[in-house]
């Protein structure tokens, strides 16, 4: 069973070894990486593990920055001493989120999980009931924002946004009737809180809504530009390394 362990702390990634080494007889380390890049570059200069252990926060960034350049074949095991990056995790194909400091039984059972899942001999059906058990998870996302609103509040409904966008650190909103709202979000706040289905991020500057889109077009070196059916201030270009994401978004 191969592994690779991506941790950019020492004695945690030890620890992971150590456990694994407790737990399984026939597991082989491929390595352990602490940073989003050297992330990226194994993993696409190697075959890749059986599984991966994953810390969130790593030396360079959010480990979610690997996956955009990545086209993983092996589930995750999130282990990570923040827990406010769940949902955002187990939109990846993730078998389990592990707080820090990783306890045995934890790790054992989500390995158990791993061996219950691949167990089938057909690869392609192992893949497949990975992703009818991830997506089994009960998840709930945003239906409404509350917003101030003069001397009160107004609600805005989450079917009623075309499209998101942020510009000097401000989010808005832009509803089907071309109103534009602040609200007090990130981007990646209303990536985790919005669902995946209805939205797609399209670049660090836009989330747009399926229902909003006129047309689109092929770009320059591999890009998309998408035309929205409200007008729009600037373009909004998908990367090439985004792309197929997109398109497989499209043709669910």
């Amino acid at each position: 069973m191969n592994i690779l362990i991506i941790e950019d702390e020492k004695p945690n990634a030890n620890r992971l070894i150590k456990l694994l080494a407790e737990l399984r007889e026939d597991v082989h380390i491929m390595g352990v990486l602490g940073s989003v890049e050297e992330s990226v570059n194994f993993l696409t200069q190697h075959p890749h593990p059986d599984l991966i252990l994953m810390d969130i926060r790593l030396g360079d960034g959010l480990c979610f920055e690997i996956f955009p350049k990545v086209e993983l074949h092996c589930p995750v095991i999130f282990t990570t001493a923040y827990d406010e990056y769940a949902l955002r995790a187990f939109k990846i194909y993730s078998l389990a989120y592990l707080l820090k400091p990783v306890e045995k039984a934890e790790l054992k059972e989500a390995l158990s999980m791993y061996d219950h899942i691949i167990q089938e001999t057909n690869p392609n059906k192992a893949l497949d009931q990975l992703v009818d058990y991830i997506k089994s998870k009960s998840v709930i996302y945003r239906s409404r924002f509350l917003l101030p609103y003069k001397d009160g509040y107004k609600t805005i409904l989450v079917s009623s946004i075309d499209y998101i966008y942020s510009e000097h650190k401000i989010t808005h909103l832009v509803l089907d009737d071309q109103t534009d709202l602040i609200v007090p979000f990130t981007m990646d706040e209303l990536e985790d809180q919005l669902d995946p289905v209805c939205f797609f991020r399209a670049n660090r500057q836009h989330m747009i809504h399926i229902n909003s889109i006129y047309s689109i077009h092929n770009y320059f070196n591999g890009k998309l530009k998408v035309i929205l059916k409200n007008p729009l201030s600037g373009e909004i270009i998908i990367s090439k390394e985004k792309s197929g994401q997109f398109k497989a978004w499209l043709d669910r």
